[in-house]
């Protein structure tokens, strides 16, 4: 077996031999993870971590202290609003002399297994910011025993600083807000998701339930959507079209809340004299549709997980737990529901 090198020593011959794989399979896990199955996957990149292996064009980075870089990890091309954490990030960076790296990750709500893969452990960036994706047990220990700073944002880690939003209290928060108005038949449209795990959208309509469940007779309709405008036009007809039909709808998220408004308009439901839409990130969709909803603090977010991550590389600090407020827009969406004529 061959023993731990400097950084770059060893090379594909030696993973591959090592693990029992080709060259060509050790190559895919590095660059085309989705190639190869997962055993085969962990036990390439477990003997590349023990070797210290880094592929050729990355090494030569490896022979100073720091590349001074760092990576930020989120679905980007899935979800607008993680672009405003990575304002918040470049903003925070821009004075720090850092650059940064943005990797594009599968949403978890449409993963069927919400793990980061392929992180890239060492020779391309000193730390990572991972937005809005959970860490399996095993990544974290990849990383940890790498001494690779992280810092994750909206989701949960027991082992890296962690800058989120309370997503029950939240959910909470928006309930309140529709039952002060009035609403006792109430709709909620949730993203649904692949995997089985306790995300940020479960975790939102918890507190949702929650609040709702303090004042009786209060009845609550669930449905679910993928996370497009469109899907949500279809959920939100489905969820109206009804005889008995919500007076009020909650949104996981704006584009959700947008679409709802479009179902409302195709089926001639004035928005919100006859119903009430609140949406949850106070993104741009928002703003422009004038949506009621719960602002989460993006720009905030990323600028503060920066400050961490850019601090731990220059001193190694405790893990950090820090929670941000949410609060609540209303704006011409959401209103007292009208009464009904028998």
């Amino acid at each position: 077996m061959k023993d731990e090198g400097a950084p770059g020593d060893a090379t594909i011959y030696d993973v591959a031999r090592e693990a029992g794989v080709s060259i060509a399979t050790v190559s895919n896990v590095m660059n085309k993870p989705d190639r190869v199955g997962e055993q085969t996957r962990q036990r390439v990149l477990e003997v590349a971590d023990r070797f210290g292996y880094v592929p050729k064009a990355k090494a030569a980075s490896l022979a100073r202290k720091h590349v001074g870089r760092i990576g930020v990890i989120a679905p980007f091309t899935t979800y607008a609003s993680f672009m405003r954490r990575l304002s918040g990030v470049l903003s925070e960076a821009a004075g720090r002399g850092v650059d940064i790296s943005v990797f594009d990750m599968e949403s978890a709500a449409t993963a069927a297994s919400p793990v980061l893969e392929s992180i890239p452990i060492r020779g391309s960036v000193d730390g990572l910011i991972v937005m809005g994706e959970p860490l399996e047990t095993a990544v974290e220990q990849r990383l940890a025993s790498r001494n690779m700073p992280v810092v994750v944002i909206d989701a949960d880690s027991d082992s890296f600083h962690v800058v989120k939003i309370d997503d029950y209290r939240a959910g909470r928060l928006a309930a309140r807000h529709l039952v002060d108005l009035g609403h006792r038949h109430i709709g909620y449209l949730l993203e649904g998701q692949v995997a089985d795990y306790e995300s940020q959208a479960l975790r939102r309509l918890g507190g949702f339930q929650a609040e709702l469940a303090l004042h009786p007779g209060i009845e609550l309709t669930v449905s679910q959507s993928v996370g497009t405008l469109a899907a949500a036009r279809e959920a939100g007809r489905r969820l109206l079209d009804v005889d008995h039909r919500p007076t009020a709808v909650m949104a996981h998220f704006d584009d959700l809340a947008v679409g709802v408004m479009h179902a409302a308009k195709d089926l001639g439901i004035s928005v919100p004299e006859s119903l009430s839409v609140l949406g949850f990130d106070d993104g741009p969709v928002a703003e422009s549709a004038d949506l009621s909803t719960v602002r989460q603090p993006f720009e905030e977010s990323g600028a503060l997980a920066a400050r961490l991550l850019l601090d731990a590389l220059e001193r190694p600090t405790e893990r950090h737990l820090t929670v941000l407020d949410c609060t609540l827009v209303p704006r011409s969406t959401t209103a007292a529901p009208a009464e009904r004529t028998p």
